[in-house]
């Protein structure tokens, strides 16, 4: 899968182990690192919803064209498919570009 970030710093803290767990802690660091390394190694959504530790779910309301994956607790690795002119949200197996939105806690009012 292709992944593009949001940010130049979200990119650091989502690709670089060191930078995760200084800006998240150890273990939101530690499965922030995993799930993105469960993104480049497949290759459709359609992979990342067959990992069920996961969790992939489709958000809803203003955030209904995103996904999110879990990471420790209420933490969430939210990202956004791109799509190809004639792409469907709905349709795991044809998303293989997305960009990283945030690392959150969407459920309160914590965010990161």
């Amino acid at each position: 899968m292709i992944i593009e970030y949001r940010t130049k710093k979200l990119k650091k803290q989502c690709e670089d182990p060191k930078v995760a767990q200084k800006d998240y802690g150890k273990r939101i660091g530690n499965k922030l690192t995993q799930r993105i390394g469960e993104l480049y190694a497949a290759t459709s959504l359609l992979d990342i919803k067959n990992i069920p530790s996961a969790r992939l779910h489709k958000l809803k309301g203003t955030r209904a064209d995103e996904y999110a994956v879990d990471l420790v607790g209420p933490y969430r690795l939210v990202f956004r498919p791109i799509l190809e002119e004639d792409g469907d949200i709905d349709e795991l197996e044809s998303i293989n570009i997305v960009r990283i939105e945030e690392v959150t806690d969407y459920h309160g009012k914590q965010k990161r």
